[in-house]
């Protein structure tokens, strides 16, 4: 272990904190040498204009260096004055309680470091321990708003503001997941995460400093064309013809997918990211939610069919936009209560997150899809086989669906039921660990950042899934199932398993909870799974 302190992020350009070369070993097959790729060295010319200084990795790519020692001193006072803001009531009255406790009270136990995936996974790198982070930013605030006297030196304002520090701190609010298992594991209940996504932000709402991905590419996307995608309503409309066209071509049952449909009793909304890269996702819930006779639309205006909500991650101005866009488009339709497809982050931004930014008149019954789905099982509606799905199938747990909302047992049930197997990563539930896709890193792709989030902030992860299917994972000719009901956690899995290569040279598969669902419907006659399809007549009623 290193024996860095927060003080040292305020060292010199030319000292780079860390380096990336040891990481947490992974379990067979990857435990010999070549199963993993190899780093790839950092281009000198973005040392230059961005902060590499800490760990050789830059996550916000649009944290760029002054260019005269003006701009360098208007950068700092900047974050200053947005440490004001960060304190206030005024400015900060969602968050300020919550903010508050975890930067208090905080008794440096380190329990929040041993439930980490991130500080684990890295080999224990100083700079990823969750208190790291938390404790630089107590210590600039207790030396410059606290009096900044010798007494506040004594009670931590230990440390000096330069140019680096604000840097570094501006990158490490960008190698946290803001998982909240730390705050899972806290005795005391403090939300160690909430700090660094207080951190993103300062530099977002004051400093106007946000990654391209999350920002321009995410929000303003969304609130300017409805989509975090660009997708615009006629794409959408095509997009929901394509989707019953395949429908009917893999299962030869044609299907109508009802859109602004008035008065329904549920507004089903998706992650747009759904629609373009997983669109047997949405069918699956189309073919489930007819087939149950279930009142259900989709809504074809801006911002009805996507539930993507970045702003949650780092802004609480766009968070609160989109919110309010996502909740006009169901009233407007007047229905019931909006249903959330699998997307973990939009269930934690309308479900949990949104109640702090979006309430009375603005508000509408909001609730996960998951018990509905169970219930569907449950019921009778639908006739499944679980022999369909006779494969090893884990379950991955999205962190804002399962800690962040306690929606542990529903998906449990029906994989339970439909599955014969299942069997659970350790550890699971509320103290599963993130797919490293989380607080918005799904979507991060600039520069060297998807290397450290597949090597890093994955590692744990994928970690799990060699660990599930350990029994068969070297045994090609055997699908094993990675179950990922969320968009983002897919799309991280997704780059893991190719990252891998786990999917080519062993057989690993994965997708959402619906379409294992819709693969155990005893009206079709062929799998939904099109991996499945080849061979099917002769492996039929294993």
């Amino acid at each position: 272990m290193d024996s860095l302190k927060p003080q040292d992020i305020t060292r010199p350009l030319s000292d780079q904190l860390i380096s990336l070369d040891k990481f947490m070993p992974l379990p067979a097959p990857y435990d010999k040498p070549g199963m993993e790729p190899g780093p790839s060295p950092l281009k000198e010319a973005w040392k230059d204009n961005h902060c590499t200084t800490l760990d050789g990795i830059i996550g916000n790519d649009r944290l760029t260096r002054p260019g005269t020692k003006e701009e360098e001193e208007r950068f700092v006072k900047n974050f200053l004055s947005g440490m004001d803001k960060l304190f206030s009531k005024e400015t900060n009255s969602g968050f300020l309680t919550p903010f508050l406790l975890a930067f208090e009270y905080c008794a440096k136990c380190d329990a929040c470091s041993e439930a980490c995936h991130i500080f684990k996974a890295s080999g224990e790198k100083e700079v990823y321990r969750p208190i790291f982070r938390s404790e630089a930013l107590r210590k600039l605030y207790r030396r410059y708003k606290k009096g900044g006297g010798l007494a506040a030196r004594f009670t931590g304002g230990d440390m000096e503001i330069n140019l680096e520090a604000v840097l570094r701190l501006g990158e490490l609010a960008y190698r946290c997941n803001l998982c909240r298992r730390c705050a899972q594991n806290c005795p005391l209940g403090l939300d160690n995460s909430l700090i660094a996504r207080e951190i993103r932000a300062l530099f977002s709402m004051e400093m106007g400093i946000a990654p391209t991905s999350l920002h321009e590419r995410g929000t303003l996307l969304q609130l300017k064309t409805g989509s975090s995608t660009g997708m615009k309503r006629k794409a959408f409309s095509n997009i929901i013809e394509f989707i019953e066209e395949e429908i009917a071509d893999r299962t030869g049952k044609m299907y109508k997918i009802p859109v602004d449909k008035k008065g329904a009793d549920i507004l089903l909304i998706h992650n747009a990211g759904e629609f373009l890269s997983w669109p047997d996702n949405p069918a699956a819930f189309a073919i489930l939610f007819e087939e149950a006779g279930l009142n259900w639309t989709m809504s074809s205006e801006l911002a009805g069919y996507d539930a993507v909500n970045y702003g949650i991650w780092y802004d609480d101005v766009q968070a609160q936009k989109i919110a309010l866009a996502q909740r006009r488009a169901a009233r407007e339709l007047g229905v019931r209560r909006i249903v959330i497809g699998e997307c973990g982050h939009a269930h934690r931004a309308a479900a949990v997150s949104s109640d702090r930014l979006a309430a009375g008149a603005d508000n509408i019954p909001r609730e996960s899809s998951f018990p509905i789905l169970r219930d569907i099982v449950r019921s009778g509606a639908v006739k499944f086989d679980p022999l369909r799905n006779n494969f090893p199938v884990t379950l991955h747990d999205p962190c804002n669906i399962v800690r962040s909302m306690g929606v542990v047992m529903p998906q449990r049930q029906i994989l339970k039921a439909l599955c014969p197997q299942f069997r659970e990563m350790t550890p699971h539930g509320v103290n599963n660990y993130c797919c490293g896709g989380g607080g918005g890193f799904s979507v991060m792709r600039e520069m060297n950042f998807s290397e450290w989030k597949m090597k890093v902030a994955a590692r744990m992860k994928f970690k799990q899934i060699l660990d599930a299917f350990q029994d068969t994972i070297q045994d090609p000719v055997i699908p094993k199932y990675v179950c990922a009901p969320c968009s983002n956690c897919k799309g991280a899995i997704r780059d893991m398993l190719d990252l891998y290569q786990a999917t080519a040279k062993f057989n690993v598969q994965y997708a959402g909870i619906v379409e294992l669902m819709v693969n155990a419907m005893v009206i079709f006659d062929r799998p939904y799974f099109e991996w499945l399809q080849e061979g099917w007549a002769e492996r039929k009623g294993i």
